[in-house]
C-alpha cells in the first residue's frame, strides 16, 4: 500500500501519483481521471466508467442479435 499527501493548489489541493503507478497504468500528462465514489470513500480511475456502462451494453445487444448483426454485415 502506498500512502501519499494532500499539498494545497489554488483554492484546492493537489496529490502526486508515484512514478510506478504512472509506469503500470500508462498515464500521461493531462490524461482524464475519474474519482467513484463508495461506502469506504472514493476510487480514483484510469478507466471511464460510462464507458463500462456503453461496453455492457453492446455486449448484450450483440449477443441478443448475433445472427441478426451477421446477415446484415453480408
Amino acid at each position: 500500500m502506498k500512502s501519499i499527501k494532500l499539498r494545497k493548489v489554488g483554492n484546492s489541493f493537489g496529490f502526486t501519483i508515484p512514478k510506478e503507478l504512472i509506469e503500470k497504468y500508462n498515464l500521461k500528462e493531462g490524461e482524464e481521471l475519474y474519482i467513484i465514489e463508495n461506502t469506504n470513500g472514493f476510487t480514483l480511475t484510469p478507466f471511464n466508467p460510462e464507458f463500462k456502462k456503453w461496453a455492457e451494453a453492446f455486449d448484450k445487444t450483440n449477443r441478443k442479435y448475433k445472427n441478426t448483426l451477421k446477415e446484415l454485415s453480408k
